[in-house]
């Protein structure tokens, strides 16, 4: 954890000195402005996006007991772009925008996910419910994006893939308030989601109802992703990789506490280093930060089944 701290520094660092222009030590006016009123707010939102997707991406997995358990395939992210979207689409304005829809729709298709699974016991039959409902989602999104006019368009478009473009100060507002609301919420929900990851029987025994346990797991888990969905869009799959990344790290001497914490500090370092990646790489084009997250998810996803896969090979 030392190097990847170190890691963390350097993508700090980076993030706040790269780009048009370079700027190491902001010396005049204009490079002030620039830091600290573009880069450092962006910076911070791409850090608690990444650190609430990873979180909300763990809490799903334990209680349902199932990797696949993401917030990408559950309904639940999607659920909340589609909410934001619509209202953007659609000129609709609402108290506390756009975190107020992003919980809304989060809850929504979290929640039709769940009424679904009912009865479904496999990891496969839960993945395709849940990507079904996902579906459905990017659909009422789609649909959404083609009911507005082209100039509109191509800002939903971005912020369907997952972008921290345009991000300022005022807009960490909102998504302070959502902290203040999923921060004790996380810690709450602790003690429930150690009893489920024992299994329903062991729940049961402790005096755990499994299934309002699962919904209030789920409600903290849609309040996260609403949290970051509303300013950042579907940021893809960094609930995946970050508890993945997590477990492997700490394997055999994490607590709950520091398995949530790990997590949280992977997905903002995940997010930090793909949005850099994203402003510098093309410049002056800029990158999806959702697609860059995605491919780095199943680029390591797929490195870490080959080392397994070799492992087993040269055991037999």
């Amino acid at each position: 954890m030392r190097s990847l701290t170190a890691v963390a520094v350097v993508v700090v660092l980076l993030s706040l000195a790269l780009g048009q222009p370079v700027v190491w030590f902001p010396a005049t006016e204009l490079e002030h402005v620039l830091v600290w009123q573009l880069r450092a707010p962006r910076l911070l939102l791409g850090a608690v996006a990444g650190a609430c997707l990873g979180v909300a991406g763990l809490l799903l997995q334990t209680s349902l007991r199932n990797p696949l358990a993401v917030p990408e395939l559950l309904g639940v992210a999607g659920g909340a772009a589609a909410a934001v979207g619509t209202c953007v689409a659609f000129g609709v304005t609402v108290v506390g925008a756009p975190l107020t829809p992003a919980l809304v729709g989060a809850l929504v298709g979290g929640g039709v996910t769940l009424l679904a699974v009912r009865g479904a016991t496999s990891p496969a039959a839960v993945l395709l419910i849940g990507a079904a409902v996902s579906s459905a989602c990017q659909a009422v999104m789609l649909a959404a994006t083609a009911a507005t006019d082209s100039r509109e368009q191509g800002v939903l478009v971005r912020y369907l893939l997952g972008s921290l473009t345009g991000t300022t100060w005022p807009t960490l507002g909102p998504v302070a308030v959502g902290l203040a609301l999923a921060v004790p919420a996380v810690v709450l929900v602790l003690p429930r989601v150690r009893l489920l990851r024992l299994g329903d029987e062991e729940a049961w025994s402790a005096g755990l109802r499994p299934g309002r346990a699962r919904v209030a797991v789920l409600a903290v888990a849609s309040l996260l992703v609403a949290v970051v969905v509303g300013p950042a869009g579907p940021v893809a799959w960094v609930g995946f990789f970050a508890p993945r990344l997590a477990e492997r790290l700490t394997a055999g001497s994490a607590t709950a506490a520091t398995g949530v914490a790990a997590t949280a500090f992977l997905g903002a370092l995940l997010v930090v280093a793909a949005d850099l990646v994203a402003r510098t790489a093309l410049y002056p084009v800029e990158l999806p930060v959702g697609g860059l997250t995605a491919f780095a998810a199943v680029a390591v996803g797929l490195l870490v089944r080959g080392r397994t896969r070799s492992g087993r090979v040269g055991a037999r």
